[in-house]
């Protein structure tokens, strides 16, 4: 069963994609900035990992980098969740190591969508 750590500092969104990561069969922890994350990940590196680029403590570009410093550059595989819209910004999270992008506020479909591209769906066609 995949795993998701659902990185934000808001407490309503980790909420609502845990809900929404679980309707598809996502095992879910938490964490509420980098700092936190990079510790969960060091105990249990998971599947997928949904990051907010703005918090407190560590940001989620700063977590980037230093995930693919240490646990390389295919896993866990990432996403970058953001109000953050400005092309450039989409540009440094991808050559950051982000292997995905999704824009705030997103649904169920959206979601579905990427982790289908992430590979960690079954294709609906298939």
């Amino acid at each position: 069963m995949p795993d998701c750590l659902v990185v934000d500092d808001s407490r309503t969104v980790r909420r609502a994609a845990r809900r929404m990561l679980e309707a598809q069969g996502f095992v879910v922890r938490e964490a509420e900035d980098g700092q936190q994350a990079l510790e969960a990940c060091r105990a249990a590196l998971p599947t997928l990992v949904l990051l907010d680029w703005n918090m407190p403590v560590m940001d989620g570009i700063t977590f980037l980098r230093l995930a693919r410093e240490e646990f390389g550059p295919d896993e866990p595989r990432i996403m970058l969740c953001t109000t953050e819209t400005d092309f450039s910004r989409i540009v440094v999270a991808l050559e950051g190591g982000a292997q995905e992008y999704i824009m705030k506020p997103f649904d169920e479909a959206i979601l579905a969508g990427k982790l289908e591209v992430l590979g960690l769906l079954p294709d609906a066609a298939a």
